[in-house]
């Protein structure tokens, strides 16, 4: 049996010019970082491959070790980007190579749903014409705004079409068929069986495998290590060896960003609960420890980057932990969210399923509630995550937000009311001492990555948690139900929003135990699943 073993060089060197390239990471999670440094490297000495075509379903890098999809951001290498979402870097760092190619109009770049990019490698490997969806209707992936276009050069060559199939409205994303897959794994045998002991997640290696297998490209596989064959238990192989044309050995792949190596993010042992950091009491405790209330025992609940991300230390602190079950788009159930740099894993998961049946799960709307962030919220209650256009490269894409909230019956987005504000607390009061330069509540948000129309008119609970008020989105619009102490409703909400907000009937008031140190006594009311 000839060896599948290549060296990084070598895999480079097989990729064709204008192939279509598909890779398996989320940030440094996953990311074959070394093999896309050799393409990078090969284009350098040789010019070649050129005018690539890169799938990037979640993203690839992270900026802080892992370059990922930076290696290949070079005029002439790449010639068409289309990502669930991209790198993003601290704002006062020099932007990422691929956001400058996206802002210079060097490449068309879009901004495709993570789960719709799943979906189209599946379908691809199926050879069906392409993926017909309600997921995105009038957010940035609606042709009718943006059509997923991040770009002028992007906006000439649509990727998605409205379709009227039996007398409904549907998005329609044609297929776009890999040529070559790069993926990541821990282990391979002799005949590239791949098992992934050591990694934070599956994500959708197997269905870009097979997309490019059924359709006679080439299937690179990255991994730390090798072992022999026959040695491998054929429950723990997920991305079999037919399926397998190339493995390059990397020992030094991060597990994830800014980690070499986590046992309890892999699965492989349980961290006490004792030793997850419980946040400072600050305001954004108090956000979190609100949006907390909202949850009942018994909940899925799918949980975002920003303040959200810290309502699961709220219940560990309030000894309420495995009261609801966490899942996040990565394919982590259960278990405890990381924060930071290891966002996208969780210790202790009580299973880790793959990515794309995770957003299948999301897309159909079967879990009870989400916890999300918002950089921006407008008057028919929709929220843009996605895109600001005065910090462009900060922001990194929508990922799987637009999959999640399609159809989720409740999402709960929290947040600051204007980017900038400090604040102190005191005696249980919330003091402004300095009130916050940028609106964040606009008549119309600048990208539409959650579309209050389409919340509406479908019927999910919307609420929005801030620092000094709660709100709710309604048929007439966007209505302030709760203020929070220390607050004055006209100066300090109504007068600080961009357009008219409702004020509830019966407004009522945060309740005061959130503003003290102290633990608040959260007790989950059982949900009632019908």
């Amino acid at each position: 049996m000839a060896s599948k073993v290549i060296t990084a060089s070598e895999a480079a060197a097989l990729i064709k010019d204008d192939a279509v390239v598909t890779v398996s990471s989320a940030s440094a999670l996953g990311c074959p970082d070394a093999t896309l440094a050799a393409i990078g490297a090969q284009f350098d000495a040789t010019g070649h491959p050129k005018n690539l075509t890169m799938l990037h379903p979640i993203a690839a890098g992270d900026m802080y070790g892992v370059k990922g999809i930076d290696h290949v951001a070079k005029p002439g290498l790449l010639g068409r980007i289309l990502a669930g979402s991209y790198p993003s870097g601290p704002s006062t760092a020099e932007p990422p190579a691929i956001w400058k190619m996206v802002g210079d109009n060097a490449i068309p770049a879009y901004n495709i749903p993570s789960g719709i990019l799943f979906d189209m490698h599946r379908e691809a490997a199926a050879k069906r014409p392409g993926v017909i969806t309600k997921v995105g209707l009038d957010t940035f992936a609606d042709p009718r705004r943006h059509g997923c276009a991040m770009n002028a050069a992007a906006e000439a060559a649509p990727v998605v079409e409205v379709l009227d199939f039996r007398g409904e409205e549907w998005l329609f994303f044609p297929c776009i068929v890999p040529d070559v897959a790069i993926i990541r794994a821990t282990t391979a045998d002799e005949r590239g069986n791949l098992t992934f002991e050591h990694e934070g997640a599956y994500l959708g290696p197997l269905d870009q495998a097979m997309a490019v297998r059924n359709n006679g490209g080439i299937v690179i596989a990255q991994v730390k290590r090798l072992t022999r064959a026959g040695t491998m238990k054929p429950l723990a192989v997920h991305v079999p060896g037919i399926l397998v044309d190339h493995v390059v050995v990397a020992p030094d792949q991060w597990q994830t960003c800014q980690t070499a190596y986590e046992p309890a993010i892999s699965g492989e042992i349980s961290r006490p609960l004792e030793s997850f950091d419980i946040p400072a009491f600050d305001i954004a405790k108090v956000i979190a420890r609100r949006v907390a209330l909202e949850l009942k025992a018994g909940w899925a609940v799918n949980i975002g980057f920003g303040i959200s991300a810290n309502v699961p230390r709220i219940l560990i602190e309030e000894g309420r932990h495995g009261d609801v079950t966490w899942v996040i788009e990565q394919g982590a159930v259960g278990g405890v969210p990381l924060l930071d740099f290891q966002f996208g894993c969780a210790s202790n998961a009580e299973a880790i399923v793959p990515s794309p049946q995770q957003f299948v799960y999301f897309q159909g709307g079967g879990f009870d509630c989400s916890l999300l962030s918002f950089l921006q919220i407008d008057a028919s209650g929709s929220v843009n995550v996605s895109r600001l256009s005065a910090r462009p490269h900060v922001t990194a894409g929508a990922g799987g937000f637009v999959d999640i909230t399609a159809r989720a019956k409740r999402i709960i987005f929290s947040g600051y009311f204007n980017a900038g504000a400090k604040f102190a607390i005191e005696n249980g009061t919330v003091e402004i001492v300095k009130e916050g330069k940028v609106k964040k509540l606009v008549p119309e948000v600048e990208h539409v990555s959650f579309s209050g129309r389409r919340a509406v008119a479908q019927g999910q609970e919307i609420l929005y948690v801030t620092e000094r008020c709660v709100m709710r989105l309604t048929p007439a619009g966007v209505e302030v139900i709760e203020i929070a102490p220390g607050f004055d409703l006209e100066r300090d909400i109504l007068g600080q929003a961009e357009f008219p907000l409702r004020v509830a009937n019966d407004l009522k008031r945060t309740p005061d135990r959130l503003y003290h140190p102290a633990k608040i006594g959260l007790a989950l009311e059982e949900a009632h699943h019908g």
